[in-house]
């Protein structure tokens, strides 16, 4: 299969199941609202070294948020609900509260309709040293921490719901500068999306790893079936012209939107067609052994 002139290989990417929450987080203007949100998201690429993977979903205009102010809006993603728990108070507490002028609100509803209740401000209070004081607005519950800029108004809770993780897929092109012009306008187009973060910088990954290494300590190693500079030397999954490959990986809170980010990602990286340098679209799986998800690239596309 192709499209545009560019191979779409028959294979698939593996993805995990995961937890995940939504928090809005707004502030005196667009500026300090981004601010706390990159802070909060930053060193959050992978579960295996950051045992948290987010993202800046979108940017919310002040008739989106809860309390009429420029917002944006967060992806956490976890392996587990209680690992989940533990790293959104962490990062709420050291990247939000202390941010100037924020407030962070719950993006999702817990209940029967909803996700399971995590907390957010329930514990966040303390901080009040006594001096908090919670607030009931439309069977929701606040939390006002004084802090030296006025108040911090936090929700007690979020909620967090089951969602997927390590949706990927490969750019094969004919230098670096090639498959890393394909992958930023895939990112431009998968970031249009709801419902999905890319986590690493950029949204995109030039370490693409395998499981195992020769090293017992380490879980994960680099891929180098697809490292240029090691053809020759090992199993080299890589044609002559190939130069350079990254990656993107995309983390979505439904099977649905994994395929729906996908589908624009590899559209958008293909769309410049061979011309452009990129050869080949593939996809990193462990032999479907380790991941509940399976997107079948030419199926995606179909």
């Amino acid at each position: 299969m192709h499209l545009n002139g560019v191979e779409i290989e028959d294979t698939f990417a593996e993805a995990f199941g995961m937890q995940a929450t939504r928090v809005i987080i707004t502030a005196i203007s667009a500026r300090w609202a981004r601010t706390a949100a990159e802070t909060m998201t930053g060193f959050a690429t992978s579960v295996i070294g950051c045992g948290v993977e987010a993202g800046i979903e979108a940017e919310l205009a002040p008739a989106q948020t809860p309390d009429g102010r420029p917002g944006v809006s967060v992806l956490l993603f976890a392996m587990s609900g209680d690992d989940l728990a533990k790293h959104l108070e962490r990062r709420a507490g050291q990247c939000v509260l202390t941010c100037p002028t924020t407030a962070l609100f719950a993006g999702m509803e817990a209940g029967p309709e909803g996700g399971k209740p995590v907390p957010l401000g329930q514990r966040l209070r303390f901080f009040g040293d006594g001096h908090q004081a919670s607030k009931l607005i439309d069977g929701r519950r606040y939390w006002r921490i004084p802090v030296m800029d006025g108040e911090f108004l936090c929700a007690e809770l979020s909620a967090r719901v089951k969602a997927v993780g390590g949706g990927n897929f490969l750019v094969l092109a004919t230098g670096v500068e090639a498959a890393l012009a394909a992958c930023e306008a895939a990112v431009t187009a998968m970031r249009r999306l709801p419902n999905v973060v890319l986590p690493f910088p950029g949204g995109v990954v030039r370490s693409g790893s395998k499981v195992g290494s020769k090293y017992k300590a380490l879980p994960a190693s680099t891929n180098d079936a697809y490292c240029p500079t090691l053809r020759g030397l090992v199993e080299s999954r890589l044609a002559p012209e190939i130069r350079a490959v990254l990656e993107i990986v995309v983390n979505g809170l439904t099977d649905a939107d994994v395929r729906g980010a996908l589908r624009a990602g590899i559209g958008a990286a293909c769309a410049g067609g061979p011309e452009s340098g990129v050869r080949r679209i593939s996809a990193g799986n462990y032999g479907g052994r380790l991941g509940q998800f399976h997107y079948p690239l030419r199926e995606v596309l179909a």
